[in-house]
């Protein structure tokens, strides 16, 4: 497909499904402003694609007048999925930079055959340290509604612990940063439907250990939440919903800036 008949999609077919619920996003949550330079991290997947050039249409088009920049980051690629990644940013026209990382290899090594969680706190931490070299202010990454809604399920099914994702949030260990999360009310189907139909051959996690595992928590979750659906039709906006909806006057205990709180308090 033409990149002419690409961009339109986005904005005529998709405009719906995708480019909607991206500026409400921008605008609900105040995740970009004026002089804000923002890295958008590209992971080669389709979501983070999709976030790019969603990014790259509004920094063309809009009043709010902001920098970009387009970062991937190799975290250990097979020749093939490092060709993939460049053809796809090739074929949508994001000039972005890639930098070499051995984030795949030193998180298998930490953390044997489940190693998601430290390759995901390694990446992010890659992230955040090439966007300040860069003299960005914010790192926005391709997170969907449905990686909202999942999150806060696994937490409160395998965690203990009610937390969401939220859709942007302060970096722990780099002061001034921020991620945002531009997708955060697009419904990854709609994604699906538009990679498809634009014969995008986007990255899936590329990782050669979570290849092949079988059940992974998330994957889990995401079954069990479509065949919830099958009997309660609003049972993904209800959990959603949740997070904003949390009554601290009900619940044993909550925690504030690191500091917990027991209903006991009230006595």
């Amino acid at each position: 497909m033409e990149l002419v008949d690409i961009e339109r999609l986005l904005i005529k077919k998709y405009r719906k499904y995708l480019w909607s619920p991206f500026i409400k996003a921008i605008k609900d949550f105040e995740l970009i402003n004026e002089n804000d330079k923002i890295a958008v991290a590209i992971s080669g997947g389709k979501d983070s694609l999709l976030c790019a050039k969603l990014i790259q249409e509004l920094h063309r088009h809009s009043d709010i007048k902001f920098d970009v920049e387009y970062i991937c980051m190799d975290p250990g690629y097979a020749k093939e999925h490092r060709k993939n990644l460049e053809e796809n940013l090739k074929y949508l026209n994001i000039k972005a930079n890639i930098y070499d990382s051995n984030v795949f290899a030193v998180s298998e090594k930490i953390s044997g055959n489940y190693p998601c969680y430290m390759c995901a706190r390694m990446r992010r931490g890659f992230l955040y340290a090439k966007a300040k070299e860069l003299g960005c202010n914010k790192v926005a990454l391709g997170h969907h509604l449905n990686d909202a809604i999942e999150t806060t399920l696994m937490n409160v099914l395998f965690s203990g612990n009610f937390k969401t994702m939220k859709p942007k949030l302060k970096a722990q260990n780099f002061q001034g940063m921020e991620l945002i999360r531009p997708l955060y009310y697009i419904d990854e189907e709609m994604i699906k439907k538009w990679r498809d139909e634009i014969g995008l051959n986007a990255l899936n996690c590329a990782c050669a250990v979570t290849k092949k595992s079988e059940g992974y928590t998330r994957k889990y979750v995401k079954e069990l939440i479509a065949n919830l659906e099958k009997d309660i039709p609003n049972v993904r906006k209800s959990i959603l919903r949740s997070a904003e909806n949390v009554n601290c006057d009900m619940v044993l205990a909550y925690q504030i800036k690191g500091k917990k709180h027991s209903f006991l308090e009230e006595f």
